[in-house]
Parts: C-alpha cells; sequence; structure tokens
C-alpha cells in the first residue's frame, strides 16, 4: 500500500471546493472538534440507500429515527418519546416529542415519517434494505410494486405514527431504531433530486449534527445541530470525518495528531500496539465472507462452490494472516446472534456441530470439483475476484490465489476503489468477491435475510426455494419455537448449498487517544462520538 499524508493546509484552509460542480462551503469556526477517520468517500449518505459500515456510522451521527440504540445496546427513545403495541402485537404506535426540528430550524412531524417509510419502498429508489425493514408492512408488497400508498403507516395527527404489520415482528423496535428509516425531508428530497445527499447546502437532517462542509477525497465536517432536542447535551461543536482510504496514511495521520481517532490501523503495527492502552479490539456481530455470483457459470453448481469453500484454511486466515483480531468461521451465523429463547443462535445450529471444518480439507475439495465434472480443475476457467484495498482484503485475496491452486484452479485478483467497489458487487459485476455483514440488530434474520431471493443485499443473486420458504416461516409464525427451527433451517440450507463462503468472524480494531470520553462501540461495527468530549 503507498503512503500519503493528507495535507493539513487543504484541511484547514481550504474555503470553497468546486466538486462535480456542486459548491461547498467551508465550516464556521472549528471550536472543540474532534477528528476521525472510519473509511474513504461513503458511496451515499442518503439513509435510504446506504448499506455500508461507514456510512451509517455517519447516518447515525446526522439523524435520529422513532427510537434509538443506547449504550448498552438496548432500544431507547429517540424522535419518538414513547411508543405502545396493541395486544395482537400488529399495531404500533408511536409518540413523537414536542417541537421537533429540522437542521434547517422548520417543524418536523409525524408526517415525515410516513413520507420517509413510504420512500424507502419507492421502485425508484430501489433502497436496498427494503424489504428487510418493511417487509412485515401491511401493505408493503403492492408499495414495492409502486402503489405507495398501500403501505399502512399514517399519521393521525402531528405527533403520531402509527404502522400496522400484516404479520408479528417481535424485533420491530430494533426496525424503529435502524438508520434506513431516519426521516428525511419531503420538500428538500423532492426538489434538489439525488443531489440533496451530497450537497451540504441541501443536506437537512435531524440528528445531533449536521453537514456544514463537505470536500470529497479529504473530509467531511458535521457540526452541532442547534435545533437537535436534547442539543444541551451536545459537549463537541463538531466532528471532523477524514475521508483515508489507505490504512497507512490513518496511520501517519494518527501519529501527527491530524486525527484522535482511526478505524483503518496498519496490519503490519498490529504487534507494535500489544498492549497500547490507545488501542482497542472489541468482538462485534457480523461474518467476513466471500460472495459468488451464482448466475454465472461455474458458480451456478454448488459443488464448485463447495469445492471452494473447503479449500480455504480458516484457522490460518484469521489468526495468522489476521494476526487473531479475526476468528475462523465455521458457521455462516457466528456469535452475538440470538435465538428466539435468548440463547445463542450458535450454539443451537446443526444439532451443536459447526457446518466447515477450521482448516482447509483438500481431498474435500478436490473431490467436490470431481464430482462437478472438473477433476483437479481441469476445464474451469481462470476464476476473477474482486476486493477493495484496504485492511486484510488484499492479503486475503492474495492466499485465495495459492489456496486454490491446490486444487487447479487459477485465480485473478482485481483490486477495485472502495466508491466503485459496493456498487459494482450489488449490480453483480462480478464473479466472486469479498463481502461481508455487520449486525444492525442481534436478530438471526438480518443476516439470514441477504440470501432470500428478493433482498436488496443479495449480492450472489442466491435463490433457493427451500430457503424462503423457511425465511418466510421464520417471518409469520407467533410461535418462538417454530420460528427458531424456521430461521436454523434456512441456514442448514443455505449452508449445505454453499450460498457464500464463511471466511471469518469480525472483531473491531482501533485507535483512540485517552483524552476522548464518553464515546462508545456498539456489537452492530458502530462508534458514538455524539455525547464524546475532549478532555486534554
Amino acid at each position: 500500500m503507498k503512503r500519503k499524508i493528507i495535507s493539513l493546509l487543504m484541511a484547514a484552509a481550504m474555503t470553497v471546493s468546486m466538486v462535480s460542480g456542486i459548491s461547498v462551503t467551508a465550516a464556521a469556526e472549528e471550536g472543540k472538534q474532534l477528528s476521525v477517520q472510519i473509511g474513504p468517500n461513503p458511496e451515499t449518505l442518503d439513509p435510504a440507500l446506504n448499506s455500508a459500515v461507514d456510512g451509517g456510522n455517519m447516518l447515525l451521527h446526522l439523524f435520529e429515527c422513532l427510537l434509538t440504540v443506547d449504550e448498552e445496546g438496548k432500544i431507547a427513545p429517540g424522535q419518538a418519546e414513547s411508543w405502545e403495541t396493541s395486544e395482537d402485537g400488529l399495531v404500533w404506535t408511536f409518540h413523537l416529542r414536542d417541537g421537533l426540528k429540522w437542521s434547517d430550524g422548520s417543524d418536523l412531524t409525524a408526517n415525515d415519517f410516513v413520507y420517509t417509510w413510504k420512500r424507502v419502498c419507492d421502485p425508484e429508489v430501489a433502497a436496498p434494505y427494503a424489504e428487510t425493514v418493511l417487509g412485515m408492512v401491511e401493505g408493503f408488497n403492492e408499495a414495492i410494486e409502486g402503489d405507495l400508498d398501500a403501505l399502512k403507516v399514517e399519521a393521525p395527527d402531528a405527533q403520531t405514527f402509527v404502522v400496522t404489520l400484516a404479520e408479528n415482528c417481535p424485533f420491530f423496535d430494533s426496525l424503529a431504531a435502524f438508520a434506513t428509516l431516519s426521516p428525511v425531508q419531503e420538500a428538500t428530497v423532492e426538489d434538489n433530486g439525488d443531489a440533496w445527499a451530497i450537497d451540504p447546502s441541501t443536506y437537512v437532517s435531524n440528528g445531533p449534527f449536521m453537514i456544514t462542509e463537505w470536500v470529497p477525497g479529504s473530509h467531511i465536517i458535521t457540526e452541532k445541530n442547534p435545533n437537535y432536542w436534547n442539543a444541551d447535551a451536545i459537549k463537541l461543536d463538531s466532528i471532523k470525518w477524514n475521508l483515508i482510504e489507505d490504512a497507512n496514511a490513518s496511520y501517519s495521520a494518527y501519529q501527527t495528531g491530524e486525527v484522535d481517532f482511526i478505524k483503518d490501523v496498519p496490519m503490519e503495527e498490529i504487534p507494535s500496539l500489544d498492549g497500547n492502552p490507545e488501542f482497542y479490539v472489541d468482538p462485534i456481530i457480523g461474518t467476513y465472507y466471500i460472495s459468488l455470483n451464482t448466475e454465472k457459470e461455474p458458480f451456478d453448481n454448488p459443488l464448485v462452490r463447495k469445492a471452494l469453500s473447503l479449500s480455504i484454511d480458516r484457522d490460518y486466515v484469521a489468526n495468522t494472516l489476521m494476526q487473531g483480531t479475526y476468528s475462523p468461521a465455521v458457521n455462516f451465523m457466528g456469535p452475538g446472534w440470538k435465538d428466539t429463547d435468548g440463547s445463542d443462535f450458535m450454539d443451537n445450529a446443526n444439532g451443536g456441530e459447526t457446518y466447515l471444518p477450521e482448516t482447509a480439507d483438500i481431498d474435500g475439495a478436490l473431490a467436490a470439483l470431481e464430482e462437478a465434472g472438473y477433476p483437479n480443475g481441469e476445464g474451469l476457467p481462470t476464476l476473477h475476484y474482486t476486493t477493495n484495498d484496504s485492511g486484510y482484503h488484499k492479503t486475503v485475496a492474495e492466499y485465495l490465489q495459492q489456496a486454490w491452486a491446490e486444487i487447479g484452479i487459477d485465480l485473478d485478483v482485481e483490486i477495485v476503489e472502495w466508491s466503485s467497489f459496493t456498487p459494482m458487487r450489488r449490480n453483480g459485476e462480478y464473479e466472486i468477491a469479498r463481502n461481508g455483514w455487520v449486525g444492525d440488530y442481534s436478530d438471526p434474520s438480518n443476516m439470514l435475510d441477504l440470501l432470500y431471493t428478493t433482498n436488496g443485499n443479495n449480492d450472489g443473486k442466491y435463490s433457493n426455494e427451500e430457503f424462503d420458504a423457511a425465511m418466510d416461516l421464520s417471518r409469520t409464525t407467533t410461535d418462538a419455537a417454530e420460528r427458531s427451527e424456521a430461521l436454523h433451517t434456512a441456514e442448514d440450507v443455505m449452508m449445505a448449498d454453499y450460498a457464500c463462503i464463511p471466511v471469518a468472524y469480525y472483531n473491531d480494531f482501533w485507535l483512540q487517544r485517552d483524552t476522548i470520553k464518553g464515546s462508545w462501540h456498539s456489537a452492530y461495527g458502530y462508534w458514538y462520538f455524539m455525547y464524546a468530549d475532549i478532555e486534554e
């Protein structure tokens, strides 16, 4: 990886930047500013369209949903100060706080949530999370086809928002706290089109911070939102999000004091950071996996997918290449996901046995290839693997070249910039690609839904009727035991089908100065800086 240091002069002195014809006005006085790095240029900061952790982390500070997640990981009041459900669990009523405002000072009402939730269903918007967050709402199937008014969400008055579900959803409070359902201002979106979410002058939000400057490739400045209902609790004047993709550049910026926090730490520096009180490692619920485009040959053959999976030494990847910062993934659903009875979902999977070996099973991989009609890899073309160059991604790609060469497979690796990588993968413009998922909430459906035929985040274009039927049952049954069985059946099916290739379970690791007080990290891979302070 090449080294570069972000220009201090550019960050401090730029007052106007012209990017794609958009004028970005400089921020006001810095005041008490926290300078952080959580990733490069976000693909999008439209809540309906974002599906990346870095963008999601910014959205947490720019918007607030009906509900929020507190420091203990529990659901807490957000824009709604209270809520209740009907006896049958199908009608959810949220009561908004008095005097809510947008960052531009205009009133925010329950009608803004009606507009937002319908917009998420709009087929022209194509929100990747639409089915995940609203698929259980009455009228969703009609809304996703274009009849937005069919979605059963309503505002009987300015401070009351009512949602009627078609099927019981015991974790719907978690969805009401999910960033995709952050309210967006109708007038701003309709008057400015897609441009509303990339120009600070039109970026209206409702969270503790608001965007005042955006210089793509350099930084985003978010300042304290004086119109946020809990503004008195916000101690920072601003947060500077340094848009750095190269981990070495992030580390250099941390060493020089330009930034106070970096998410991307160079892997070669990790051994030297052992014991450093500013170096943190914390588990999160999520899996680093490989997507296979099942619409393309030979990846439409589950035996080929099986061979590719079995030939990977997950222990070596996690504990040697990733230096123990990740853990070997022997199931798709790893630690942290909760079963319907509150126990760990992983403990109840596959009769208590793992689906995959930690070390490579070369004999099993070769047998699968032979059964598929490709003995020792003969007859297979050169395969192509796509990834972005950050963290361990390039190292893992180089390892896969070696591992798959052992079963006679040639692999080309294509490194793509982050801004291009996720849309390319989502659109199916790849053969094999690195992928990963960090939970948005602890219900297993959050990750298993990725493999559902029509899910907007189904990057591998996987489709299996038995899997879909199990997921359908998990969504409709009100019996906890039956729901648990359905979810486990779904994992059984996709793992037997080698729908994707789990590689490692995520941990987050980062550097953070001890002068930062009051921030926290969640099991969902986010850092919460909104109530942080900087102490000298």
